[in-house]
C-alpha cells in the first residue's frame, strides 16, 4: 500500500518515456541519423528525409537547434513540454504538446490548429 501511494504521488509512475531517436518515418532512421562511435548524430541530408530530434533526459537536440526541458506535465497518454531552445542566432521558449500512440511513436499536437499534427516513430538501436 505504501509503494503504490509513492507511485501516485510522484505522479511519473507510467510517464511516457520519450528519450531516443525520432523520425516522421522510420523507414528513414538511417537516412536522418548515423552513430560516431557512440555518439548519435544526424546525417548531412537527414532534412531531405524529414528531419528528425533526439532526446537523452532534458536534453532535445535538432539539426539546427538544442533544447533543455525545464517543465514537463503528464496526463494520461498526454505530455505537455516547456523547453528552452537556441540555435545559432536566436533563443526561444518552446512548447510541445505530445500524444502518446504507442511505446514507440508519439503525435505531436499543434493547440488551437486541431487539424494539425505530426507523427514521430522512435528508431531502434540497431
Amino acid at each position: 500500500m505504501l509503494l503504490a501511494s509513492l507511485l501516485g504521488a510522484s505522479g511519473r509512475a507510467d510517464a511516457l518515456d520519450l528519450n531516443g531517436a525520432w523520425v516522421s518515418d522510420a523507414d528513414n532512421c538511417p537516412k536522418v541519423f548515423a552513430r560516431n562511435g557512440s555518439q548519435l548524430g544526424f546525417t548531412e541530408m537527414s532534412d531531405a528525409y524529414g528531419g528528425g530530434f533526439i532526446i537523452n533526459g532534458d536534453q532535445i537536440a535538432g539539426k539546427f537547434a538544442r533544447c533543455r526541458i525545464k517543465a514537463r506535465k503528464d496526463n494520461g497518454p498526454y505530455v505537455n513540454l516547456i523547453a528552452a531552445c537556441a540555435t545559432d542566432i536566436m533563443l526561444s521558449s518552446v512548447q510541445f504538446n505530445l500524444k502518446e500512440l504507442d511505446s514507440n511513436s508519439l503525435v505531436r499536437l499543434f493547440p488551437g490548429m486541431e487539424d494539425m499534427e505530426i507523427r514521430y516513430h522512435r528508431c531502434l538501436a540497431k
